[in-house]
């Protein structure tokens, strides 16, 4: 039953990347504005001192109400040894399943900040200008490429730290095996604080990045969003943030405002009231699955029946694949790995098979021999979504065979890495006996993709201050790791929108 409707002049639709350079903006500009998160702002110990719970222990924190964990490596030695049995909860991260296809995304006040490996690339310009060609790309990184780092807390890893410490022997193995490949690899940039990392290793401070804590939530040294962008915006006075507040429904009204219906729950589920939120101005920043999921309902719905057909269409994976490889006896990768990774493999010039690999970390607590990877690929193929009445559930559509052409590029990368050191695969990583993972995502992009659903600035075609504001406005891919881009997109279309749209 519904209960007293509340107002706000501006309503920010999620905590994510996009949302949150959307937010400060707003309030730096003296705009009222309410953030709406889904999921709980974490910023209180459990019984163990801890916030979050490490990989290697997950507890009902991990997960966003799963009976067990659901970890990208399923099995190691095709054992059942990784993920464990948890209580129901609203925890910090979901894995969405649809058909062929799941994809990962983090709740809680800070979206995908907490649950990611914190890596903050800039795409190559020449790709940037492929992928929105209608983007002024001078402008996005001589101002917004630059202003979206420096507010996220970029840093870059020290590379004499690199070369002797611990905690990334499991790169330099992945590097030595790429360069006998004739491979050339790359340091990434991070919003982990690699000054924090550097003590942790010498057992200074807590540790975070060394303690197995990735995908579950970072107790120490990352600077995720509730840190930087979602701190400064609280900073203004003028943006409020209610948490376990999920929208159901948008409508618009008579007089051009829009009314959302929206669910607030406690941690464990219940639902505590439904309240019908308004706000004249309303920015969706949810993702590319909330977003694109909350318009294609609404316009199949009849709420916002003036929606064109591009709302729903334009989805894509980053081209994500996961892989392992076995390394010799002699090439171990060290039982103490960062969870932050800092090198990549950059094979992204390739004319047929562009790859940019990530190497990333098996935080086991234990030698495993094996490196693993998430390469992202040119992937052309794209998904779309479409609402079930049966169910009143909006799916995405992706079949498997969309996912062949990056597992393409990745075979044709690391067949050379392979073929070079004379190492092979690992397949035992992923429940079967696949060497190849494409099932899942965390790099969901499109959906409401910019200049199609959305004009070039993000304002939602036929529905005047609807606007979009996160990953769901690139098509697809970036080619590296998208939360930069997000948030430098982000910035540049609330600059023009406030200057222009805002009274």
């Amino acid at each position: 039953m519904a209960e007293g409707r509340d107002y706000s002049e501006a309503v920010v639709i999620g905590t994510g990347y996009g949302a949150a350079a959307t937010a400060l903006r707003l309030g730096a500009a003296g705009v009222p504005t309410l953030m709406l998160e889904m999921g709980q702002l974490w910023d209180t110990a459990s019984s163990d001192g801890t916030i979050f719970p490490s990989m290697l222990n997950p507890d009902k924190r991990s997960m966003w109400f799963k009976t067990r964990t659901e970890a990208p490596l399923a099995t190691f030695l095709w054992l059942d040894v990784i993920n464990k049995d948890i209580t129901p909860y609203a925890g910090v991260l979901d894995r969405m399943h649809f058909g062929d296809m799941s994809v990962f995304v983090g709740r809680g006040v800070g979206g995908g900040s907490l649950v990611n490996g914190a890596m903050a690339v800039t795409p190559k310009r020449s790709y940037f200008e492929e992928i929105l060609p209608e983007v002024n790309a001078a402008e996005m990184y001589d101002v917004y490429f630059p202003r979206a780092n420096a507010n996220l807390g970029k840093n870059d890893i020290d590379p004499a730290w690199f070369e002797t410490c611990d905690c990334y022997q499991y790169a330099r193995v992945s590097r030595k095996a790429a360069q006998n490949a004739g491979l050339t690899t790359t340091f990434v940039p991070s919003v982990y604080d690699f000054t924090y990392m550097k003590q942790e290793e010498t057992n200074q401070v807590p540790r975070s990045a060394l303690a197995s804590e990735v995908i579950y939530g970072n107790n120490h040294g990352k600077r995720s969003l509730d840190k930087t962008y979602l701190a400064a915006a609280l900073g203004t006075g003028m943006v409020t943030i209610k948490t376990l507040h999920e929208v159901r429904e948008i409508t618009r009204q008579p007089d051009g405002t829009y009314l959302l219906t929206v669910r607030q729950t406690d941690a464990e589920g219940n639902v505590l009231a439904t309240k019908q939120i308004g706000a004249k101005y309303l920015f969706l920043g949810a993702g590319s699955i909330g977003s694109t999921s909350l318009l294609v309902r609404a316009r199949e719905t009849g709420k916002l029946p003036l929606l064109g057909s591009e709302v729903g269409q334009g989805w894509g994976t980053n081209g994500n694949v996961m892989l392992g490889r076995a390394n010799h006896i002699w090439d171990p990768t060290g039982s103490l790995q960062s969870g932050m990774p800092a090198m990549g493999i950059d094979a992204w010039n390739d004319p047929a098979y562009p790859v940019f690999a990530e190497i990333a970390p098996l935080p086991a607590g234990i030698e495993t021999w094996a490196s693993l990877y998430l390469a992202i690929t040119k992937n052309p193929e794209r998904g779309y979504f479409a609402y079930d009445s049966a169910t009143d559930s909006v799916t995405l559509h992706w079949d498997l065979a969309q996912g062949q052409r990056s597992i393409d590029a990745a075979k044709n990368l690391f067949d050379k890495i392979n073929a070079a050191n004379v190492t092979v695969y690992r397949s035992d990583l992923f429940s079967d006996t696949r060497t190849f993972e494409n099932r899942f995502t965390y790099h969901p992009l499109g959906g409401l993709v910019l200049g199609k659903a959305t004009d070039l600035y993000g304002r939602v075609n036929g529905y005047p201050n609807l606007y979009v504001t996160d990953g769901s406005l690139i098509p697809g891919s970036t080619g590296v790791n998208p939360f930069v881009t997000i948030t430098a997109l982000a910035e540049r279309n609330i600059e023009h929108i406030i200057a222009t749209d805002i009274r």
